[in-house]
């Protein structure tokens, strides 16, 4: 069974581990070009996150009422350059799946302008063919100095790639000059893939973090 546009299983039927959101995502990159149930060239993988790790995105299964969850980032998959609104594909959030990028703005991103600018979100935009072959992960950030797992692994072996065992903090920062992709502010990263700003989308629920 899969998803309401047909180009991801449905949400319960997606691979999903919890804490291991940038590993779902690649997993659903890895599904549309297994299936090819849509162009790869639509796939953009999206890192949220900000130079002291700590964004607050609301709507999101772990919050609590309209409080938003403190992630040190968080990743979706965004299906653009179609002639509807974007897709945003979260299997952490409560909003539908796939959720349209102006309805997830308005209710998951928000708005910047009434918090605090240590928690403004940026966001790192990654082709998912280059996620595909360039992201890997020996799940090290989550592991306790002890070498127990903070959160269980998923089931199957670590991402890697012939290149490298773990770049994921390349992915993760906000750097314009590190990694791949393009960063874009949380402002230019709507107009871009909306046409409209979050002042403009958000609901502008006041919020002093």
């Amino acid at each position: 069974m899969k998803g309401e546009d047909g180009i991801t299983p449905s949400r319960e039927n997606c691979n999903y581990t919890s804490c291991y959101c940038e590993e779902n995502v690649w997993k659903l990159c890895e599904f549309v070009r297994t299936e090819r149930t849509a162009p790869l060239e639509q796939l953009l993988v999206v890192f949220i996150s900000n130079e002291n790790r700590k964004v607050p995105l609301w709507k999101q299964k772990s919050g609590r009422g309209d409080q938003p969850v403190i992630w040190d980032y968080h990743v979706v998959l965004l299906q653009a350059g179609l002639q509807s609104d974007s897709l945003v594909y979260d299997l952490d959030s409560e909003l539908s799946f796939p959720c349209s990028l102006t309805l997830y703005g308005a209710l998951g991103f928000r708005s910047d302008r009434n918090i605090r600018p240590e928690y403004h979100r940026k966001l790192r935009v990654v082709p998912a063919d280059s996620f595909l072959l360039n992201f890997a992960s020996d799940r090290s950030h989550m592991k306790n100095s002890d070498g127990s797992w903070r959160m269980p692994p998923p089931p199957y072996p670590p991402i890697h790639t012939a290149e490298s065992q773990m770049n994921l903090d390349d992915f993760i920062s906000m750097n314009p000059a590190v990694g791949l992709g393009t960063v874009f502010s949380l402002d230019y990263f709507l107009l871009r893939f909306t046409g409209s700003s979050s002042s403009s989308t958000s609901t502008a629920a006041s919020l002093e973090l």
